[in-house]
């Protein structure tokens, strides 16, 4: 049972002031109810990390942002956070890799293959357009909506090749 910090006079768990005297009483933290309980019973993450403001869900989600998500993915990787973390830390992680890999792939299909296929003998390179190159941005552009879907439903989902790569690089940093 708290007391009050003032006149030590009994208090209830959710009083903000006492009764008694009418003091402010200080609240200790809730727990963020929206966020299912940890399998292993440890602490809520918002208590270990109370200046951070961010939950493992939303900094998955920001890594697979469309031509921005990089960012999120090396603020993720960079910081200490999520290394520290054993339970959810392993799974931000592995977003983060999986979300800058297929930026990577998204780099390497509109720098280099689609021009590669727009050249012709007859017209200059940026006149002819090539329906692979499209399709190819198109498929990383849908797989980027895709994971978005699969991390805001809680699902685990990997990739074809990106996602092999994403768990090796986590594995090898344990």
């Amino acid at each position: 049972m708290p007391y009050c910090c003032q006149c030590g006079s009994p208090a209830g768990d959710a009083d903000r002031y006492c009764a008694k005297c009418g003091a402010q009483q200080p609240v200790a933290a809730q727990p963020n109810q929206s966020q299912p309980p940890r399998p292993d019973g440890a602490p809520n993450p918002y208590q270990a990390y109370p200046n951070t403001g961010i939950s493992p869900k939303n900094a998955s989600l920001l890594c697979y942002i469309p031509w921005f998500g990089w960012i999120a993915c090396v603020l993720v990787l960079a910081t200490d956070r999520f290394k520290r973390d054993k339970v959810e830390g392993p799974e931000v992680r592995f977003h983060a890799f999986q979300g800058l890999f297929l930026f990577v792939a998204w780099l390497i299909v509109d720098w280099i293959i689609a021009p590669m296929l727009r050249v012709t003998r007859d017209m200059p390179v940026h006149f002819v357009p090539h329906p692979v190159g499209g399709l190819l941005q198109l498929l990383i552009l849908a797989a980027w909506i895709m994971m978005i879907v699969k991390v805001s439903q809680n699902e685990h989902y990997r990739l074809p090749i990106i996602g092999q790569m994403a768990e090796r690089s986590v594995n090898e940093q344990r």
